[in-house]
């Protein structure tokens, strides 16, 4: 159900498929601005009530939406999105026992690593908060609803918008002097952003869980140690990152596709002074963008949710557009199912290469996984996939349950799914509806 769900509210968003075939950074955003859309449910849906697109388990209602608020102070900081203007946040007041904990999710939407592909993204909502929506619905994770939510439900809850395309890591010294007027303030708007929701209670949080989805996974694990140390000692401070674990690995051509693309994304908006110092000191800072050079460095506790078949890595890391020029790929990457058995054999071999890259990881005595054997990508933000009787589960446990016997030391949560397609919970993304020709 969830699944088909998905794939409905989806169906209004089939033109951005147009633009994974200019080149491979427009794709990048492109497959990341439709997970980010389905966020706007309410947008998404047909004018008028369809029962085939009901959804039972997070039905949206006026309570569920929530305001934007602009950064205060953005222009004096330099804080500013890509065209300029301020960031943006959805803040939900916590209650009951949930007063003083706090729960952030980081809004993904992938890269910009070109003057051209930041100029076409800054006039859309990953770049400007002119184009942003004023209210969001809060689901999954941010769900205030015990029966979505069980764990979280009453604390106190930020979206932050993503607006700067490099992870909030970004710095203003590449920025261009031609008259392009883009701005490259990552790591201004997440000090900024910080500062103001220290300011507003955040600096008092008994317990805080940092998260994010895809780009904003990335940005939650850059981000993590230092997300702890703004807050008291004596709190619990935790991270989750959901489909953010983007692995550094040849594609079907033996080509360095996402480490390339990822160099020019430092070099772009200067993102090693944001990235770990002993590993810019050993290594490419390419590579230390990586989630798995990151995790080596943080010492905060850390939850990783991601897909082992997880389609936006398979459709631009392990398949991008170039690597297949005759589309032998094509039908596999829309639909799992549509896979030969010889394409499942290399998809095999990728999931192997993401629990080889968590090898080191899973050794650790304060980490969580959930790795699950799906054709999905970000998978908390929606409460069908976070927690309801149709959410995926890998030993019974669905994501929000597996996540809160990891943050509240309940149980051991390392959860690794067998091979596809052995888990019949999965709820798997179908894109041929949106293909042509």
């Amino acid at each position: 159900m969830a699944g088909s769900t998905a794939n409905l509210r989806l169906r209004s968003l089939g033109w951005w498929r147009k633009w994974a075939r200019k080149d491979w950074a427009i794709a990048t955003l492109a497959f990341t601005v439709i997970v980010f859309l389905l966020t706007l449910i309410s947008n998404s849906l047909p004018d008028e009530p369809d029962s085939s697109v009901s959804n039972p388990f997070d039905p949206t209602t006026a309570a569920d939406l929530v305001d934007l608020t602009l950064l205060h102070d953005a222009e004096r900081r330099g804080a500013l999105c890509l065209d300029g203007s301020a960031p943006g946040y959805h803040f939900r007041k916590g209650f009951g026992s949930g007063a003083k904990n706090w729960l952030l999710h980081i809004e993904g939407g992938g890269w910009c690593n070109t003057i051209e592909s930041c100029s076409l993204r800054k006039r859309t909502p990953l770049g400007s908060s002119k184009y942003m929506d004023r209210r969001v619905q809060f689901s999954g994770i941010l769900s205030s609803q015990p029966s979505e939510n069980p764990d979280f439900f009453n604390w106190n809850k930020v979206k932050i918008r993503y607006c700067d395309g490099a992870s909030f890591a970004g710095h203003p010294e590449n920025e261009p002097k031609n008259g392009s007027k883009l701005y490259f303030r990552g790591q201004l708007i997440w000090e900024a952003l910080m500062d103001e929701l220290l300011s507003i209670g955040l600096s008092k949080a008994k317990r805080a869980l940092l998260s994010g989805c895809s780009a904003g996974g990335l940005a939650t694990l850059i981000h993590c140690d230092d997300f702890r140390g703004l807050l008291p000692r004596d709190s619990t401070v935790k991270c989750l990152a959901d489909a953010g674990f983007f692995l550094d690995e040849k594609d079907v051509n033996k080509n360095w596709t996402m480490r390339t693309f990822y160099r020019d994304v430092v070099v772009l908006q200067d993102l090693a002074k944001s990235l770990h110092k002993d590993c810019v000191a050993r290594k490419e800072p390419a590579k230390c963008l990586f989630p798995e050079e990151i995790i080596k460095h943080v010492s905060t506790p850390v939850f990783l949710v991601n897909p082992a078949y997880d389609f936006w890595q398979i459709q631009h890391i392990l398949i991008p557009e170039a690597s297949d020029p005759h589309g032998y790929w094509k039908k596999c990457k829309l639909n799992i199912y549509n896979c030969n058995p010889s394409q499942i054999e290399i998809l095999q071999g990728f999931r192997r290469s993401m629990l080889n890259a968590l090898s080191e990881f899973q050794k650790s005595k304060v980490g969580g996984t959930f790795i699950n054997s799906c054709f999905i990508h970000c998978q908390t933000w929606f409460s069908e996939t976070w927690h309801s009787p149709s959410s995926p589960r890998i030993n019974n446990k669905t994501i929000a349950e597996s996540v809160g016997d990891w943050y509240f030391n309940q149980n051991v949560a390392k959860q690794i799914d067998c091979p596809f397609p052995c888990n019949p919970t999965c709820n798997h993304m179908n894109f041929t509806q949106f293909s042509r020709g």
